[in-house]
Formats: structure tokens, C-alpha cells, sequence
């Protein structure tokens, strides 16, 4: 029989309360162009655009699997001049934990604007990460 695993409210919480503990302290890195196929997978031509920082209680509790981010401290200087287009959450160590979808509407992490300028503040609206139920 094929493997088909289908989680609970309880345990798609659950996961995703433990990849969301990871990112205390942790940062968030902005990057341009196309995301790679993993976490696990180094960056390669993609520009760091900007490095937010996570709050020491990173996400409040999971509902429904989605873990929302707390305050997120902003860059206050970006590191490059490029569009937004995903990005990497790393926890205090520098280890990676997930990539996920820049962008202005529905995405993982939501900014004001995906035109980031080197040198200006960035800040972002909100933050999720989605445990999947199956």
C-alpha cells in the first residue's frame, strides 16, 4: 500500500509549533531571483536583497497548521537594490529551516512592496508558515 499520511488539526499544529520554535531569534534573508529547489540547497547567483530578525518568541501557536510570526525586526539598511522574490528563514545559527514566497498579497512572507533599494529600511506586513495536512 502506497504511503498517504493526512494530519490532524492537532498534529499539523504540532509540526508546525516545532519548525516555528527553530526560528527564535532567527532572521529572515530576502532574495531575488528563482528559489531553489530546497531549503538544503545553497544559494547560488540569487542577491541577498535584506536580513530581517525574528522576535526571541518567533510564532505564536499554530491554528489549523499555520504558525503566524510575531514582530519581525526590520532591516534598516537592505543589503541590495533588486525585486523580492522568496526567501530563506535561518535559525540564530545561520541554519536554514524553510524558503518560502515573497510577495504583496497571498505569501508566506508579505511586504509593503517587492522593490527593495539598497541602503533603505525594510519591514514586513506579516509571516507564515504552513504545515500541510496531507
Amino acid at each position: 500500500m502506497a504511503l498517504n499520511p493526512k494530519l490532524s488539526n492537532a498534529g499539523a499544529n504540532a509540526s508546525a509549533d516545532a519548525v516555528a520554535t527553530l526560528l527564535n531569534n532567527g532572521f529572515i534573508d530576502i532574495y531575488d531571483g528563482t528559489q531553489p529547489a530546497t531549503a538544503d540547497t545553497a544559494i547560488g547567483s540569487q542577491v541577498k536583497l535584506a536580513r530581517l530578525t525574528f522576535s526571541a518568541t518567533a510564532f505564536g501557536a499554530a491554528v489549523a497548521g499555520v504558525a503566524t510570526a510575531n514582530a519581525i525586526t526590520s532591516d534598516s539598511s537592505a543589503d541590495a537594490t533588486g525585486t523580492a522574490a522568496w526567501f530563506r528563514a535561518l535559525k540564530s545559527d545561520g541554519t536554514s529551516v524553510f524558503d518560502g514566497s515573497v510577495g504583496t498579497g497571498t505569501h508566506n512572507l508579505v511586504l509593503p512592496t517587492t522593490s527593495i533599494v539598497a541602503g533603505a529600511s525594510v519591514g514586513v506586513t506579516s509571516c507564515t508558515y504552513t504545515q500541510s495536512k496531507g
